[in-house]
């Protein structure tokens, strides 16, 4: 069986995963089938390169994901594009529906980004106000 999943590279503290095609008795850094995208947690924002053609070739010959790898391969919209696709949806509504994915999800990530910063000011005033109460 082949799995698509995380290899890990990189240095000590700063690792840099390439997403591959791998059969799934081999170890998790050994002998793999293909590279297929990379992945890096430590660059602000995460960074995922994914070749698509090649997820959706293995994929359609019954590569399974793990749930990381299927989670990097929903963050893009591949999945959902995959989807689409197979809901034999023409070019147009599959060009349409992504662009509107992608704004969902950038208004998706601005929401998340100002409740850390209220999160963030709240703690700063909380500690200010603990500053100004204990002089």
């Amino acid at each position: 069986m082949v799995k698509i999943r995380l290899r890990r590279a990189g240095r000590k503290k700063m690792p840099v995963y390439q997403i591959v095609a791998a059969d799934a008795r081999a170890p998790r850094d050994g002998k793999f089938l293909e590279v297929i995208g990379r992945y890096q947690p430590t660059a602000k924002p995460h960074s995922i390169t994914i070749d698509k053609e090649r997820v959706e070739y293995w994929l359609g010959v019954g590569a399974q994901p793990t749930t990381t790898a299927q989670s990097l391969l929903r963050a893009t919209g591949l999945l959902y594009e995959m989807n689409l696709k197979r809901k034999g949806r023409s070019e147009e509504e599959i060009v349409s529906e992504m662009a509107q994915w992608q704004e969902r999800q950038s208004a998706r990530l601005q929401k998340r980004l100002a409740v850390k910063a209220r999160r963030r000011q709240a703690k700063k005033d909380a500690q200010a106000a603990a500053a100004a109460s204990a002089e």
